[in-house]
């Protein structure tokens, strides 16, 4: 057996501490610490004696160097030469990207000793564990070096240990194909995030193939099988997102249909998700009879769950599918109903949207005074949420509901072209008032309110 303490695979918090992982030689923890030749050479001659030329060459190293001389001496010539290519590869992309990048003014890989300790532990216990053919020990120090670097800036030297961890599982015979599932997953990740899709599919497809029928569990508790359906229904959606945006219809639906197959294996929350997803496609390509029945799935799943959000999509989702039909009586008696689960339950930012779509839905039919009357309910409902943005946007909806409006009643008494519409349209533009209310009434409204302010002052000189 191998002769060293087994290190755990999943737990970030189970690597070792800065002392624990410092080099052989007390030494090499402080060398980094001090700068310049000159101020090391006092330093030896007045406060250490007896040091062998060894060590006080060693102060007078950089700590990259150190640590590199330390490989080499304990013939860990392999983690000295990954150490140098990874250092090596972080001054190309730096060279790359030039001044001004972010990278530019990052310090080197060799500059930052915390990550060198990293480095240097688990690379040579990697190659010690590789020598005796240990491979299970060999892909858990990568996979611990991946779980180090997983910062934003970082990314790279993470995705590199995954790498590694997927070619070193495919030399592991003993578990069953555990660690190649995993290195799989880690590898559909990677691919992912580049978004490189159909790459990333094969990964997930399989590490879902891998996990059929085990029972292997992550450290949350959830089977590698689940987990495998969850990456695929969501590879499998952002991939159809994409089809769909470079008009290639019919191959996104194939793909939403994996992913539904997928999700329905997980969860009825995912299960909805991705019946809504593929009612939208359907509805994309004029299939509204299939469209309507994937939308009526993920209707009646939010409503088992309780999703309120959920419903709401649903709900609008049919409306649109039924107007595309012709069917705009059903459409908004879809979104009415919507409309009062959002004010029962106050969900304001979905009345605002359901009232949006009732709002346009009278608007594009000429029904104006309805279409202002939902859109004022709208700006209502905005008014109660925190978003300037949206409250602006609904103040644009009111004002063109409002314009048509009183177009609709200036263009009536134009064309009627008699004596009484042309003195209504003159005492209107006097005023500016409301096209919806009598010119003529506004107007003697604004003279009693007129006779009052002029007469204000008088009084009050009275009273007191």
């Amino acid at each position: 057996m191998s002769i060293f303490p087994p290190v755990p695979v999943h737990s970030p918090k189970a690597h070792p501490s800065m002392e624990e992982m410092k080099c052989p030689s007390p030494n090499l923890a402080r060398m980094h610490l001090i700068k310049g030749k000159d101020a090391i050479d006092r330093y030896l001659a007045t406060h250490i004696k007896g040091l062998s030329k060894q060590e006080a060459a060693a102060y007078r190293s950089s700590y990259m160097k150190n640590i590199c001389i330390d490989m080499l001496r304990q013939g860990y010539h392999k983690s000295f030469a990954e150490l140098f290519s990874l250092i090596e590869k972080w001054n190309a992309f730096r060279e790359a990207s030039g001044p001004g990048s972010a990278i530019w003014l990052e310090k080197s890989l060799g500059e930052q000793p915390d990550k060198l300790d990293q480095l240097h532990y688990f690379l040579t216990r990697a190659e010690a564990a590789q020598r005796s053919e240990f491979y299970e020990e060999v892909y858990s120090n990568q996979l611990n070096l991946a779980y180090c670097f997983n910062k934003p800036e970082d990314k790279w030297l993470r995705n590199y240990f995954y790498e590694q961890c997927y070619k070193t599982a495919q030399l592991v015979k003993i578990d069953g194909g555990k660690k190649e599932a995993e290195a799989h997953s880690n590898m559909g990740l990677v691919y992912e995030e580049q978004g490189q899709f159909l790459k990333a599919v094969e990964h997930y497809e399989a590490f879902h193939q891998l996990t059929v029928g085990r029972i292997w569990k992550d450290d949350t508790g959830q089977t590698y099988n689940s987990v495998a359906c969850e990456h695929l229904w969501r590879i499998y959606t952002l991939l159809a997102d994409k089809m769909l945006g470079n008009k290639e219809h019919q191959q996104a639906i194939r793909t939403l249909i994996k992913a539904f197959e997928m999700a329905k294996e997980e969860n009825k929350k995912m299960e909805g998700e991705a019946a809504y997803c593929l009612g939208l496609a359907y509805h994309s390509v004029g299939e509204q009879k299939t469209a309507v029945s994937k939308l009526n799935t993920y209707l009646e799943i939010s409503k088992m769950l309780g999703d309120y959000t959920g419903l709401g999509r649903a709900y609008q989702a049919l409306a649109q599918v039924l107007i595309s039909q012709g069917e705009v009586a059903d459409a908004i008696m879809y979104m009415e109903k919507f409309m009062n689960i959002a004010k029962k339950v106050q969900l304001n930012q979905s009345l605002v949207d359901a009232c949006t779509f009732l709002g346009n839905i009278y608007n594009t039919s000429g029904n104006y005074s309805k279409a202002c009357e939902y859109f004022h309910q709208a700006f209502t409902a905005a008014n109660a949420l925190s978003d300037l943005a949206l409250l602006n946007e609904t103040k644009v909806f009111s004002g063109i509901g409002k314009a048509h409006n009183m177009m609709l009643k200036v263009n009536s008494h134009t064309e009627a072209a008699d004596h009484v519409s042309i003195k209504y349209l003159l005492a209107w533009k006097e005023n500016r008032s409301d096209m919806c209310n009598d010119p003529f009434t506004v107007d003697a409204e604004n003279e009693e309110k007129s006779e009052e302010t002029s007469r204000s002052p008088i009084i009050s000189t009275n009273t007191s």
